[in-house]
């Protein structure tokens, strides 16, 4: 028997901080908020596009769902040696001298600005330089990774105990529609049995008119919406229960529960006494369904 995972929410935020050496630091964060997928957006160094396959590889293995921000920052020491991307700086630099002649516009550069450009500066990381800071990014993004989750799973404990408690409301709800059935079947059967009397008149056949009321009656029978929310409401608890990424499936269920609950109104309509009760039992049950969807999709 697989052991009870624990329900994540979506929403959370980690950072890790290492020096890679001693001229070399960098610090790591994740933010994660909801998102129907699992939705990654990397924001890293130029330098460091070569172990972007291997972030992305790390992220889809340990998260499932959500709008990931994925955010790299190196800090470099006086000491740390810097190669010149002179294609760009150049290309920059005669752009701007040709734009100024063209519009007769005295100006010259400023080399500050341009060296600031992303990627005009690129540190002279050797090979195995690049496969150990490789190594270190990988051992940092998995302490964010655990880090993110712990606070994923503190939210989704919280959000778990609220779907419990809504469901307990929802059960009491469903129990008492389920003891006002019988009386509203017997004021609905009595109301046809009225109606149709008044349409056929004095020499109608009492018998066909009790059979019609009967058949009328049965259609309007809210047992089988009663039977399938209790039934959906055991299904639910036993998701939270089992854990992991149940996200989607109590969505999907709540979703169901609301339609249910729409027909057990949509039946109850027009018939007085008990069935007003039923109406705003309804109400109250829908009430709670929208509350637990709130909690539901922030869930992974």
């Amino acid at each position: 028997m697989s052991a009870t995972m624990n329900i994540r929410s979506m929403t959370g935020y980690s950072q890790v901080k290492m020096n890679a050496d001693d001229q070399l630091a960098f610090t790591l964060s994740l933010k994660a908020v909801n998102h129907r997928f699992l939705d990654l957006h990397l924001r890293l160094p130029a330098e460091m596009d070569p172990i972007e396959m291997k972030v992305r590889r790390v992220l889809k293995e340990r998260l499932h769902r959500g709008h990931i921000e994925v955010t790299l920052s190196l800090e470099r020491s006086g000491g740390a040696a810097f190669s010149v991307n002179r294609d760009l700086v150049g290309g920059y630099l005669r752009t701007f001298r040709e734009v100024a002649e063209e519009f007769g516009v005295s100006a010259e550069p400023d080399l500050n600005a341009v060296l600031k450009m992303p990627g005009a500066l690129n540190a002279a990381e050797s090979g195995d330089a690049m496969a150990a800071m490789e190594k270190q990014v990988t051992a940092a993004l998995e302490q964010c990774i655990e880090r993110l989750n712990l606070m994923r799973e503190e939210e989704g404990r919280g959000a778990a105990a609220e779907l419990r408690e809504r469901m307990t409301h929802l059960s009491s709800a469903t129990h008492e529609v389920d003891q006002l059935r019988g009386k509203v079947l017997k004021a609905y059967h009595e109301k046809v049995h009225g109606r149709m009397q008044e349409l056929l008149g004095a020499h109608a056949d009492p018998d066909r008119i009790l059979q019609e009321a009967a058949m009328l009656a049965e259609r309007s029978d809210i047992q089988e919406e009663v039977v399938r929310m209790k039934n959906h409401i055991q299904h639910f608890l036993s998701l939270l229960e089992a854990g992991g990424e149940v996200g989607k499936k109590l969505d999907f269920l709540l979703q169901e529960m609301n339609r249910e609950a729409n027909t057990l109104m949509s039946k109850t309509t027009g018939v007085a006494g008990e069935a007003l009760h039923i109406t705003g039992l309804g109400l109250a049950m829908k009430s709670e369904i929208e509350k637990a969807r709130e909690q539901v999709q922030n869930l992974e």
